[in-house]
């Protein structure tokens, strides 16, 4: 990663109102063709996310998204220059922390080199290049929304995800888009108190896992620096944290391009579908993404971004409340 410059008209107008310092600009160029749009999609948990924020024109056209550094909060955002560059700014005490991490966050370790996609994905892969998985590092903040989905429809997890941050986040450093929050920090999250988990719609077992998760965050903070099967086996000994959740950290937080969400209610469906043209369960879903060892979530990426897992539907449209495992 270099820091140099930006381009003026890329970026012009980022300027903070709200008398903070100058932003940090912030640039990666990199050796493999970087589609950001696509490598950051999942960071978002919906369309009104209030830490993620995509402005397709203007002068502040860019993603947006917020975070939470051991040195305090940022905002940063990033446009495409190019095939293989990314240039941005970055406002708030955490800023030089999301510069160091911005090659690991736009997928520069995420090595894809000997992935030899499905024989039905193999177009969409040739598409889709630039798709990686990204590596945060922050384990909190891709873990507390992953339980507030569990168990859940997503509608109903991301009004929860909006109302919390909204009551107990902090205003986005920098000139964000307006409504931009950043995350609680761990003791926020653990002394939140009973009736508000309940106006945000959280029932008390997911909001018992959230307190318990946000008690030992600093012990599931190191799993960043671990092995992947060893992060998600640390993450499972928290109650309320199973296959799913750990693996839903894994792909944002860890950056595993192998992590499968066993668990999810159209996932195996999903899957099946795409590659055999047949419906199936978790079991089967393994059986068929087994071969593509340590690529399985790169096989569903693409299965995403290209919408092949589509399957038809053979019936009314039903109401599930229990789509995904914990």
């Amino acid at each position: 990663m270099t820091a140099s410059p930006l381009p003026a008209p890329a970026l012009a107008g980022a300027r903070a109102v709200d008398g903070s310092p100058d932003p940090l600009p912030l640039a990666l160029r990199s050796d493999r063709p970087l589609d950001l749009r696509s490598t950051l999609a999942k960071l978002s948990r919906g369309p009104y996310d209030p830490t993620f924020r995509v402005v397709p024109s203007g002068p502040l056209a860019g993603t947006w998204r917020t975070s939470l550094f051991p040195t305090g909060p940022v905002t940063y955002r990033l446009v495409q220059a190019g095939v293989r560059d990314v240039v941005g700014q970055a406002w708030g005490p955490g800023a030089g922390e999301l510069a160091e991490s911005l090659p690991s966050l736009l997928g520069e370790p995420d090595d894809a080199a000997s992935f030899e996609p499905p024989a039905r994905l193999a177009d969409a892969h040739r598409r889709h290049l630039g798709l990686r998985v990204p590596r945060t590092g922050r384990v909190l903040e891709a873990l507390v929304p992953a339980v507030l989905e569990q168990k859940v429809q997503v509608v109903t997890a991301h009004h929860a995800w909006r109302w919390l941050l909204a009551r107990h986040g902090t205003p986005a450093p920098g000139p964000a888009p307006e409504g931009m929050r950043v995350v609680p920090d761990a003791r926020t999250w653990a002394t939140i108190p009973v009736w508000d988990w309940h106006r945000a719609g959280v029932d008390p077992r997911r909001a018992r896992t959230v307190v318990e998760c946000a008690r030992v965050a600093r012990r599931l903070e190191e799993c960043a620096a671990m092995e992947p099967p060893a992060a998600q086996a640390r993450l499972q000994l928290v109650p309320g944290v199973g296959v799913w959740t750990a693996a839903e950290v894994a792909q944002r937080a860890l950056g595993d391009a192998d992590a499968v969400s066993v668990g999810d209610f159209h996932l195996a469906k999903a899957v099946g579908w795409a590659l055999t043209g047949e419906r199936t369960d978790d079991a089967g879903m393994l059986r068929l993404l087994a071969p593509y060892a340590p690529h399985r979530y790169r096989v569903v990426r693409l299965l995403e971004v290209s919408g092949l897992g589509h399957a038809p539907r053979r019936g009314p449209r039903l109401s599930i409340q229990d789509h995904r495992g914990n």
